[in-house]
């Protein structure tokens, strides 16, 4: 399969592409993605990590969630875009920031998660699956073909 995706940091130092469609595409209103993505939530596509190629230097910031589990935030040393992150609870995944598209049409959410920890500026879409914390995988909605 060719490449469908492709994003990268705000210098251009780091570039990614995915060559599988996502499996996932949400909103998350939890404190670290507020304040990674500098607003009121963090909007992320997930996939396979084997659909997905990164080139250039990215660093990670690991931190445990409320699960126990532990998200690595990738990021450019150079310019410090938030690119994409990992998470212990999903191996296998990776999570690029929608904010990193260069088509920022690939991301079409279906999901709000931590939606009881959205602030009141922030509105919810209400037509996505909302849940008030991370539900577990089988919960989430299945992608969108």
């Amino acid at each position: 399969m060719g490449i469908l995706f492709s994003g990268g940091c705000l210098c251009g130092a780091v570039r990614y592409q995915g060559n599988e469609e996502p499996a996932i595409a949400g909103h998350c209103y939890c404190t670290d993605c507020r304040k990674t993505s500098g607003t009121g939530h963090g909007s992320h596509i997930g996939l396979s990590e084997t659909g997905f190629e990164v080139t250039g230097e990215v660093r990670f910031y690991d931190a445990p969630t409320d699960s126990g589990n532990t998200v690595s935030r990738g990021f450019c040393p150079t310019c410090g875009s938030a690119v994409y992150s990992t998470n212990s609870g999903m191996p296998g995944m990776v999570f690029p920031r929608a904010s990193s598209l260069d088509d920022l049409e690939v991301f079409k959410p279906q999901v709000n998660v931590y939606a009881k920890r959205a602030a009141s500026w922030d509105k919810l879409d209400t037509d996505l699956a909302t849940f008030d914390e991370m539900p577990p995988p089988e919960v989430m909605p299945p992608a969108e073909a």
